[in-house]
């Protein structure tokens, strides 16, 4: 078996598979051996680049089923979250490109509708897919186009309620072909959660309708009338076993649950879902991990492993990472539950990914995960804070965008104590434009009432956690992914002064008119740290975007002829337009420039070249400072 990556003469039949045309081309009797080399090729090509593995490894079959029954890309397949669709893109002409994957310049770890005409939909949230199907569905009928809308949802995007909105619109809809096929393989990213789970288990859990289906098929099928009577007594013993199913409710004709890495199954089931009329639901079950021992024990492991050894597995590295962000939030947050007794943490359905597992463990009482619920997240601290409770919201800052209503209705207007604990602020890597956390300066600080903070290290982040808890009103504490420059965190819970920033460096001898100061928020002190020695700088740790530390401004402003804001977000609303209004509100007048994330969106890539492209390492803040002031060496004064 090879482990380069490209399909080779281990892979005979996936080769001749350039795109779904050639696949539905192929006998139906070699769909078994290329599900079988389609997944071999995916394992050993995600072990050389990293990205999601688990997910993937569940949905060969059912990948190989819908390309081959549906006539794509005029059938629409819109995959949920994306993060299960490189099975899709290996089998639609991208397999030579799989070795870029998440790769600056490379391909795309979710779906692209640049990338390929079978990306029809651009996905990387969870939850979009039934309303973005249902779209295209109607679509199709008002311009008459003859083709299929199919959702592929997970088990766990169906706790969002964007996903129930869209059941509950396109269930009487009678008129379109829709199909939603709901992938259930009992895990999402954390332990599912949640009624539906329950009801789903529920389903699954139906032994003996199960056993006589099978039994009754089995015994009967070389009879052909009886084996009609027995399909009929099928369809009564669902209602009577499971009787009127939640999706039937909406108005879907409800199919399944069938087995997801049966092709025997499968292929006719979609074949006969294709000549029905109105909303269909298929139901199948499929294994997180499927074909690859390590991930069916440990799916949540080789949820997005970095690379590794198929042989081997994921080994630990001989020394220890440096502590992450995120680790250093469970700490605090298991620090602060033993000293206060009010706190609960909640996230949406992102125990490990926020760092919670440890605080889950220690205080399950005051652990809520609401599943894939952003919206209810917010309200629901807001609804236990009314109460006199301490809730901290473990979520991404891309995620809490979804939120955005309930942060302004029901937290800030309402000024409620909430601490908004914001992973992945910034850049993130391979995860692309989808999951940076570019906005949340920008869309948190014209909130009244709200406050943020902007950590520049390890230590700081677990001081500013506190600082945000002690305040009697909504404080955001944003940070970025992995860890930072390796300041150790101090033991104590001792918080920084609110809204107050510090003086880290002082320039030494820039004359008079050539005085330059950087204003940080975040993590990229650091870099503007070693500028500033290269370029005898002053700069400024802000730590707060709101309030601005004006006090501190002034001085600085006072100080200096020039001011340089720096901040990894986006530039337009974000800390540096703080600066502008404040510095107006003051009534000083200087130049300034404003460094950060354009009016783009960042394609994915390593993290540290995405910002170097953006400038915003050492020698790209540096070389901008020049740029805009031209002053070293010797030159003449700053000009405005």
């Amino acid at each position: 078996m090879t482990t380069n990556g490209n399909a080779s003469d281990s892979y005979p039949i996936l080769r001749l598979v350039e795109s779904p045309a050639d696949l539905r081309k192929l006998p139906r009797e070699q769909l078994r051996p290329l599900a079988d080399q389609l997944r071999s090729f995916l394992l050993h090509s995600v072990a050389q680049t990293g990205g999601h593995l688990s997910s993937n490894l569940g949905t060969v079959e059912l990948t190989v089923a819908l390309h081959y029954v549906f006539n794509t890309p005029d059938d629409r397949l819109v995959w949920d979250v994306g993060h299960q669709t490189y099975p899709h893109k290996i089998l639609t002409g991208r397999r030579e490109r799989m070795a870029t994957l998440r790769q600056f310049g490379g391909i795309s770890g979710f779906p692209l509708r640049s990338e390929s005409a079978y990306d029809t939909f651009g996905t990387a949230h969870s939850s979009t897919s039934i309303s973005a199907a249902f779209g295209m569905a109607q679509a199709a009928r008002l311009k008459d186009e003859d083709r299929w809308s199919v959702a592929i949802i997970g088990d766990g995007a169906m706790t969002a309620g964007m996903a129930f909105e869209a059941l509950n619109n396109a269930g009487v809809a009678e008129d379109g072909r829709l199909l939603v096929i709901l992938n259930d393989n009992d895990m999402s990213i954390s332990p599912p959660v949640g009624a539906l789970n329950r009801y789903l288990a529920q389903l699954m859990s139906g032994q003996f309708y199960a056993a006589a289906k099978n039994v009754g098929k089995s015994v009967l099928k070389p009879v052909p009338p009886l084996f009609e009577l027995a399909k009929r007594f099928e369809q009564h013993a669902k209602g009577m076993v499971v009787p009127a199913t939640l999706f039937e409710k909406f108005g879907f004709n409800y199919i399944g649950p069938i087995d997801g890495h049966d092709l025997e199954s499968l292929i006719p089931t979609l074949e006969n879902i294709r000549n029905l009329k109105g909303p269909q639901f298929l139901h199948v079950v499929t294994k997180k991990g499927q074909g690859y021992r390590l991930a069916e024990a440990d799916p949540v492991a080789y949820h997005g492993p970095s690379k590794f050894d198929p042989a081997v597995g994921i080994t630990k590295p001989a020394a220890p990472p440096r502590r992450t962000f995120t680790q250093v939030f469970g700490q605090w947050l298991c620090d602060m539950a033993a000293e206060d007794e009010r706190l609960v943490g909640i996230t949406p359905a992102m125990r490990e990914g926020s760092g919670m597992v440890e605080f889950h463990r220690r205080f399950p009482d005051r652990y809520f995960d609401v599943g894939i619920a952003e919206q209810h997240a917010v309200t629901f601290a807001a609804g236990l804070a009314t109460e006199g409770l301490k809730p901290v919201v473990a979520i991404y800052s891309t995620f809490l965008q979804r939120g955005y209503d309930q942060l302004i209705h029901d937290v800030a207007l309402q000024n409620l104590p909430v601490v908004f604990a914001l992973d992945r602020a910034g850049l993130v890597g391979a995860d692309g434009a989808t999951h940076a956390g570019a906005y949340d300066i920008a869309y948190v600080r014209c909130i009244p009432n709200m406050s943020m903070a902007c950590p520049a290290d390890e230590r700081e982040c677990r001081q500013l956690l506190s600082s945000a808890y002690a305040q009697q009103h909504p404080v955001c504490v944003r940070y970025p992914r992995g860890a930072g420059v390796g300041e150790e965190p101090l033991a104590d819970l001792v918080p920084l002064p609110f809204g107050k920033g510090e003086l880290r460096r002082q320039a030494q001898a820039a004359p008079a008119g050539q005085r330059v100061a950087v204003l940080a928020f975040g993590t990229l002190l650091y870099p503007a740290l070693q500028a500033a020695e290269a370029l005898d700088l002053s700069v400024v740790n802000m730590r707060w975007a709101k309030p601005l530390d004006e006090d501190l401004l002034r001085e600085v402003a006072l100080a200096h002829d020039a001011l340089v804001t720096l901040e990894e977000g986006c530039v337009m609303g974000g800390a540096g337009s703080a600066v502008l209004e404040s510095l107006q509100r003051l009534q000083l007048q200087r130049p300034v420039l404003q460094l950060g994330l354009p009016d783009a969106f960042i394609p994915h890539g390593d993290p540290a070249r995405l910002l170097a492209l953006q400038g915003l390492d050492a020698e790209g803040i540096e070389r901008q400072i020049r740029a805009r002031f031209g002053f070293w060496p010797g030159t003449a004064a700053v000009q405005a």
